[in-house]
């Protein structure tokens, strides 16, 4: 590749037109540009174009570009109309997940199209970033920036083709139904890291890009999404009330942090499903990510929401109806609503019964409206990797080995300090990499900050130190996160730890729980209110999903302690050689 070039000036009339008058490059050539406000939080703008001087007029004519100050743009002599849109789609993504500044592009253009000598250009991008960064216009490096909730949470992620689908369809369906003033319910479900969480994001992005369209030179005109820009869904979706129910805290927190830093889109529609049971505002549209860990009546994990929800089932439905669930919450107070689930990502006795999210799945399909997500998008050893880990915690897997996962790193440990050192090794190489665990240990440094939870081996460890955003926090290293700080989240390597909760036996081959070593309490307490006991069985389910989850958040690798040695056997006969 040639050497590039970034020519920067001021975003002024004067300015462009004196510069346009050098280099033909400036009015015939494809480049990358980038458009920069002034201070921290401050807006930028990526765009690319075949006429810079022009788009430069185009932009200074708008209002909503005046208050730019500085453009940069990136000449390169072998850079096409291709070359230049990925560059376009990669500097937008690593501006969304660096923070500094406020990424005023909307996401129906986001691409990763296939073109002649990709991976060459794509070497460039990093020189390219890293100019940019030495003047300022990045803070951090790109492991860092793609390490981060900002970055992994971001609306400007790339869709896979059957994501992209799933989002055409439902917004489509969407408009027709707004349009009919008809009701709608949509189902998207696939395993852990197919990406259902970021479908969500970028629909309520989406929307509301399609919601505030105002200019048709924005669009890229071959985006999947180009042809929902038109003035008539502009007017169908302006006054729409639009909600992402979110049931997890940690996650929940996340979520609104990228939304701060998205315009168009506010953390205040980020919600609890007890935000959405006591309004007195109904909503139009509600999305509810992780609908698996919605609650049925049950004890709550505190006394102030057990009065909540029976206070809601009272305002919602006349009394306190035992078989009213959160889901039914959800329905009472929205015309729309685009569920994602995994129903075996069921953790806890509260969670929605599996029998009632089928129902869900079942009627979404006769609507024809049930998107199936299979792309693994997290875990770089395949969907195989997910079905293996699933099969070997029901028993199913023979002692010949597994699939072949590539460069997948997976590993078994005899010893907890010998995992502990690998996985600081692999964090001080690539970050994001953390101990995790089944709830299988006292949680006695919640009382006592001073005390271990977790013993084995001679090693002494905390569970975290906090519930939210965990991961993140600058403790998280030297301890070990439970299925609560971790589920819907990324890690680089997770060292998980299986407890006594998850046994083996040799002898009918057939994996069982210790139910005094499961030490969650809400996690194996029966549903008194309702009369419903939870057998060994129940709990093995539970058990089973928790460490699914737990075996899934690596992306390149996991590796795995067994305190039981029957089950270290045999998942030791399972991973073979």
């Amino acid at each position: 590749m040639t050497p590039f070039e970034i020519e920067q000036l001021r975003f002024a009339s004067g300015a462009i037109s004196e510069w346009a008058l050098g280099d033909e490059r400036r009015r015939n050539w494809p480049v990358v540009y980038v458009l920069e406000g002034a201070g921290d939080g401050a807006g930028v703008y990526v765009g690319e174009t075949v006429n810079a001087a022009t788009r430069m007029r185009q932009h200074l004519a708008n209002p909503a570009k005046r208050a730019f100050q500085s453009v940069r743009v990136v000449i390169d002599e072998t850079f096409n109309k291709s070359a230049c849109l990925d560059l376009e789609s990669h500097l937008i993504r690593w501006l969304a997940g660096d923070g500094h500044f406020t990424v005023m592009n909307g996401n129906e253009g986001i691409i990763d199209a296939r073109y002649y000598e990709r991976d060459l250009y794509r070497e460039s991008f990093r020189d390219v970033f890293e100019e940019l960064r030495a003047e300022g216009i990045f803070q951090r490096s790109i492991p860092e920036i793609e390490n981060s909730d900002l970055f992994k949470l971001s609306p400007f992620k790339v869709l896979t083709p059957e994501q992209a689908i799933a989002v055409e369809d439902i917004v489509e369906g969407l408009l027709e139904d707004l349009g009919t003033n008809s009701r709608s319910m949509s189902v998207i479900e696939g395993h852990p890291g197919t990406g259902k969480t970021i479908v969500a994001i970028f629909l309520m992005k989406l929307l509301a890009d399609i919601r505030d369209y105002d200019d048709a030179d924005e669009i890229e005109p071959d985006s999947m999404f180009a042809d929902f820009f038109v003035s008539e869904n502009r007017d169908l979706l302006r006054d729409l009330r639009i909600g992402f129910v979110v049931p997890q805290q940690s996650l929940r927190e996340s979520i609104k942090r990228v939304f701060k830093k998205t315009p168009k889109v506010s953390p205040d529609q980020i919600l609890t499903p007890f935000d959405v049971g006591a309004s007195e505002q109904s909503w139009d549209v509600l999305i509810v990510d992780e609908t698996h860990r919605l609650n049925q009546r049950a004890n709550q994990s505190s006394g102030v929401n057990n009065k909540r929800f029976v206070t809601i089932n009272e305002k919602l439905f006349g009394a306190d109806d035992l078989l009213k669930t959160q889901l039914d919450w959800i329905k009472a107070r929205s015309a729309h609503q685009i569920y994602l689930l995994d129903a075996e990502q069921t953790v806890r006795p509260a969670d929605l019964p599996r029998a009632v999210l089928r129902s869900l799945v079942t009627e979404a399909q006769s609507a024809h409206r049930r998107y199936p997500l299979s792309t693994q998008m997290r875990v770089r050893a395949g969907a195989d990797y997910v079905e293996f880990v699933r099969a070997m915690l029901r028993g199913e897997s023979s002692p010949q080995g597994h699939p072949d996962f590539g460069d997948y790193d997976l590993r078994l440990f005899d010893d907890l300090g010998e995992m502990r050192r690998e996985i600081l090794a692999r964090d001080s190489e690539h970050g994001l990499s953390r101990l995790v665990a089944g709830y299988a240990w006292e949680w006695k440094s919640a009382r006592d900050r001073d005390a271990f939870d977790i013993e084995v081996d001679g090693l002494q460890l905390r569970w975290n130190s906090q519930a939210k955003d965990w991961i993140n926090s600058p403790s998280s290293i030297h301890e070990v996160g439970s299925i609560h700080t971790v589920q819907g989240y990324d890690l680089n390597y997770a060292g998980v730890i299986i407890g006594d909760d998850l046994r083996f036996d040799p002898d009918s081959r057939r994996l069982f729980i210790d139910r005094d070593s499961y030490r969650d309490a809400k996690g194996k307490e029966n549903n008194k209110q309702r009369g419903i006991s939870y057998s060994d069985d129940d709990l093995l389910e539970f058990i089973r999903n928790i460490y699914g989850v737990l075996l899934t958040r690596g992306m390149r690798g996991t590796y795995v302690y067994v305190c039981d040695r029957a089950l270290r056997g045999y998942i030791a006969d399972v991973l073979g050689p």
